[in-house]
């Protein structure tokens, strides 16, 4: 099921929750909507299931304009933090629970059931008390419930924020799986930019109840389309400086380190105009002897090093007390100290120019 949401409006008193949102939601695709606390994500999932109308704009499923239709008439599967089982039901209670207030006949209730457990791994839990598994099983059995009924449209409300972080890893993968065994439309509510990036096809950024850019995970790490988005999925360093030159998305970049030399503009700037660089703390290449012609090759000073087995991250201080963040991977036996000197370089396509005024902008 296809779904468009049409300059959604929702405010609560004065404040705007949900501002002129726009968005196309592929059928069968895993969408997230991913932003800060308060930035509206939650109050757009609960307008696609029904729990809130929109003040303005238009929702549809489809062809079908949703604006009115209560949730139960929706065809929607939700999955909540929570889990909200039934703790005195057996899991296929659980599961079969929705099938029995659409008054499914018996048959065709316990075949279904059979499948949502097969699908979730867990035929052999059925009749087991819910109150005696897992969090990691219950929140299987609650996604087994809501694909079920078999909905139209799956949302998902932050549902491995109660976990811990090993199993929280483990439940990615079974999403992941069990979307692609179910191909049902989904829509995933988080605040978590790892969730985002490892299970989703495409992502929405929300700041302030608006849509800031729309993308692939790859899209948005890569080419963010502000400091906002930059900073809010994964981390990264910033540098200002002044367009010097420009050419064929190449640019040349006045900072306070020296020249940054970047292949990556995709940012409509005028030379002389400000902009703020961004590169990821991967981005940092450390190496000693690189050649003279290297470009972005700079000298800093170590002032702590963080070893964290598969990683370890360097605080760095270059020319003028710029500081950034270093991430070398797979680190060797030896590692640089606090006040060793480190030289460094930035490949070209990894410094990011971005607009030094932080707007609000749709891509995608």
């Amino acid at each position: 099921m296809e779904i468009r949401l049409d300059h959604i409006v929702k405010s609560f008193d004065t404040t705007k929750a949900v501002n002129d949102v726009c968005l196309e939601i592929a059928e069968g695709e895993l969408f997230f909507l991913l932003g800060p606390s308060g930035c509206g994500k939650t109050t757009c999932l609960r307008v696609i299931a029904g729990f809130y109308q929109p003040d303005a704009g238009r929702l549809m499923f489809g062809d079908r304009v949703m604006n009115g239709v209560p949730p139960h008439k929706r065809n929607t599967g939700m999955v909540f933090q929570n889990y909200a089982l039934w703790p005195h039901m057996t899991v296929s209670e659980n599961i079969a629970y929705g099938l029995l207030l659409r008054k499914v006949d018996k048959g065709t209730r316990e075949k279904r059931v059979a499948e949502a457990l097969e699908m979730v791994q867990m035929p052999e839990f059925a009749d087991r008390p819910v109150n005696k598994l897992s969090g990691g099983q219950q929140q299987r059995i609650a996604l087994a419930r809501a694909l079920v009924v078999e909905p139209s449209v799956l949302l998902l409300d932050e549902p491995l924020s109660n976990l811990d972080a090993q199993l929280r890893l483990e439940m990615r993968r079974e999403i992941k799986q069990i979307h692609s065994r179910s191909r049902t439309t989904a829509v995933y509510v988080t605040h978590d930019q790892a969730e985002a990036l490892s299970l989703a096809d495409r992502m929405a950024i929300m700041q302030d109840g608006e849509i800031v850019q729309v993308g692939t995970p790859r899209e948005i790490y890569r080419f963010p389309a502000n400091a906002f988005v930059a900073s809010f999925v994964g981390e990264t360093n910033f540098i200002s400086g002044k367009i010097r030159s420009l050419s064929n998305g190449s640019a040349e970049i006045d900072t306070p380190i020296g020249t940054l030399h970047s292949a990556s503009v995709y940012h409509n700037f005028a030379v002389g105009e400000k902009a703020n660089c961004s590169i990821r703390p991967e981005a940092i290449n450390s190496a000693d002897n690189i050649p003279p012609t290297t470009p972005n090759q700079y000298h800093a000073k170590v002032l702590d090093a963080t070893y964290l087995g598969r990683v370890e991250e360097y605080q760095l201080i270059i020319t003028g007390d710029v500081r950034i963040k270093a991430v070398l991977h797979n680190p060797g036996t030896s590692s640089k100290l606090t006040g060793d000197a480190l030289q460094f370089w930035i490949n070209p396509e990894d410094v990011v120019p971005l607009p030094a005024r932080d707007s609000h902008q749709q891509t995608g």
